[in-house]
């Protein structure tokens, strides 16, 4: 009697594993036996446009090569990405921060790019941003600073003036906020807060302690009280929004933000962002130091290699992954289609060859870097590993805070708890 199954030959058998292999995105071979890699990023709808360009450019140059993009916003990003390595099918080509070049290094994902990119035209300094152990394990993009935004014209329509940032204090910043939402007929706040731990990372060297000391938080529970209380202050001062409506905007994209819908004057964002915020608004933008704390001798700005890229240690096609990181750092052509949107060209060549054609949000970039370059740390190092879940604790306990739910003395607590706990690991 037949049992009813299929008997598959050798060949057969072949062939379906290659059928359900392609179905799947793996292998690496498109079906015209070119060469299949995928890169994952993040961001806008802007830059998926400015990336899916400089991909064709890449792929005019090598038509033995294609290369799908694995876009989506940052909210979702890390966690698919995770999804996809604990899956073994990670992208050959990978975008990640700072803050997790160290977990995913030392878990054996990525590969080392020593020798297979060229990084002769990079700082230094900056270049080492991406270096664990001695290995080169990520390519910065390019470097940008966290920063205070400001809309001129809402400020002088609001009667006040721009402030000097080489002198104004956090009470300054608080007033100036909530003059301007006084001011403002209920449809314009004076700032969005920002939990960004890059906010924290500055306010507490100001202060003169570090983010991490080791494989800790180094910075005290004193501080984070005193970071809390400026939100606080701002809050209740009228100068940003209520708890609420401030979560609310705090969970959309940059182009989603008060100030890029010109219902908000100020707001702290990285320099790179600068281009996306003044598309969105149709409006002239400025950056500023931020402020600082009464008596402080550091304003505590660094530069930070705004994004990497890395490649999988587990890709088929290394030598074509390697290629194409080589190409999205040191290609002017993509040079001149990205601008500063993944951070000002981390390749002193490209940056010349595109100065003169970045667009005036990106000049004033170049320009407001450039002139406080002087007052700037060095680059971090690649913080320990957890840092990535560092932003969502700390976000986490910010609302507390600021809803009323916790007090800052017992959050602050049980922050560094569940931080420190994070990174131990």
């Amino acid at each position: 009697m037949s049992s009813g199954k299929k008997t598959w030959s050798a060949a057969q058998l072949a062939t379906a594993v290659l059928a359900v292999t392609a179905a799947c995105g793996g292998g690496g071979e498109a079906a015209d036996g070119r060469t299949k890699l995928r890169f994952s990023y993040w961001g806008s709808d802007a830059r998926q446009k400015m990336t899916e360009e400089a991909i064709k450019k890449f792929e005019a140059k090598n038509p033995d090569i294609d290369v799908e993009g694995e876009f989506s916003d940052f909210a979702s990003y890390y966690e698919t990405l995770s999804t996809k390595v604990a899956a073994s099918d990670a992208p050959d080509v990978i975008t990640l921060e700072i803050r997790g070049l160290r977990e995913y290094a030392d878990r054996g994902t990525l590969a080392d790019l020593t020798g297979k990119v060229q990084t002769a035209d990079i700082d230094p300094k900056l270049l080492g941003t991406g270096a664990i152990d001695g290995k080169q394990y990520a390519v910065p993009t390019g470097a940008n600073v966290f920063s205070v935004v400001l809309n001129p014209s809402l400020v002088e329509a609001a009667g006040q003036k721009a402030p000097d940032d080489t002198k104004w204090t956090w009470k300054d910043y608080v007033d100036l906020s909530s003059q301007i939402t006084a001011k403002g007929g209920g449809t314009v706040y004076g700032t969005q807060l920002n939990w960004n731990p890059a906010f924290l990372q500055i306010f507490a060297a100001q202060r003169g302690e570090p983010f991490y000391e080791g494989n800790k938080i180094g910075v005290t529970p004193g501080t984070i009280v005193a970071w809390w209380q400026v939100m606080l202050d701002t809050i209740k001062a009228k100068g940003s929004p209520d708890a609420a409506k401030t979560a609310e905007v705090g969970a959309t994209s940059v182009d989603q933000s008060l100030l890029a819908t010109n219902t908000g004057a100020s707001g702290m964002w990285w320099s790179n962002q600068l281009g996306a915020v003044t598309k969105a608004s149709g409006k002239d933008m400025s950056l500023l130091r931020l402020p600082k704390e009464e008596g402080a001798t550091t304003g505590g700005m660094f530069l930070q290699p705004a994004m990497f890229y890395t490649a999988s240690s587990k890709s088929e096609h290394a030598a074509e992954a390697a290629k194409f990181v080589d190409f999205m750092i040191n290609d002017a052509e993509v040079g001149g289609i990205i601008l500063s949107d993944r951070g000002l060209p981390a390749s002193s060549k490209v940056l010349a060859a595109v100065k003169d054609k970045l667009p005036p949000a990106d000049q004033k970039t170049l320009e407001f870097v450039d002139s406080i370059k002087g007052e700037l740390a060095d680059p971090p190092a690649a913080p320990p590993k957890g840092a990535s879940a560092l932003e969502d604790i700390l976000k986490r306990y910010t609302e507390e805070v600021i809803f009323g739910r916790m007090t800052p003395d017992v959050a602050a607590q049980k922050f560094l708890t569940e931080a420190n706990a994070a990174i131990a690991g």
